[in-house]
């Protein structure tokens, strides 16, 4: 079993309720068991447009792959209606590897860590809640880049 952190957000429709789902349904996937919810935050879009995001960060530990993640977390997205029209869409829901243990992986279909996760507050803020000493391979400590996404506007949402 290894540890990895899956990032979570929506924009579209009811992006609460879909990033409330999505969570329900990593509990589902096979061979793997979160061990960790973040809260839920609120962010503008990121070189994007549409409404604001819901995102959230899981904890968990699994046996897949990196690949068999990756297409267990596509399932979920496709089940929401997921489209990818052009980078950076709105989106119903989307689901990124962030880190799978302390690899670099850097495959034609998955990049790990993720290569955009320190600078972005919507995932720095929700990883460091559940682990805030977390390193990110390759990049160092987590809490080291959130100076450099302070003006990024991110509010945690209530329970």
């Amino acid at each position: 079993m290894v540890v990895v952190y899956i990032g979570i957000g929506a924009n579209l429709g009811d992006p609460r309720a879909a990033v409330m789902a999505a969570i329900d349904e990593c509990r589902a996937i096979e061979r793997t068991q979160l061990s960790g919810v973040s809260s839920l935050y609120r962010s503008a879009p990121i070189d994007s447009s549409g409404p604001d995001y819901v995102n959230a960060v899981v904890e968990a530990e699994t046996a897949l792959t990196p690949l068999e993640l990756l297409a267990s977390l596509q399932q979920i997205e496709a089940r929401h209606g997921r489209l990818r029209p052009y980078p950076n869409a709105p989106r119903s829901l989307d689901l990124d590897v962030l880190m799978y243990d302390q690899q670099i992986i850097d495959l034609p279909d998955l990049t790990v860590p993720h290569p955009r996760m320190h600078e972005r507050s919507f995932v720095l803020m929700p990883l460091l809640e559940l682990a805030p000493r977390v390193e990110i391979p390759g990049r160092g400590i987590a809490e080291h880049w959130l100076a450099s996404v302070a003006d990024q506007a991110i509010e945690r949402l209530p329970a």
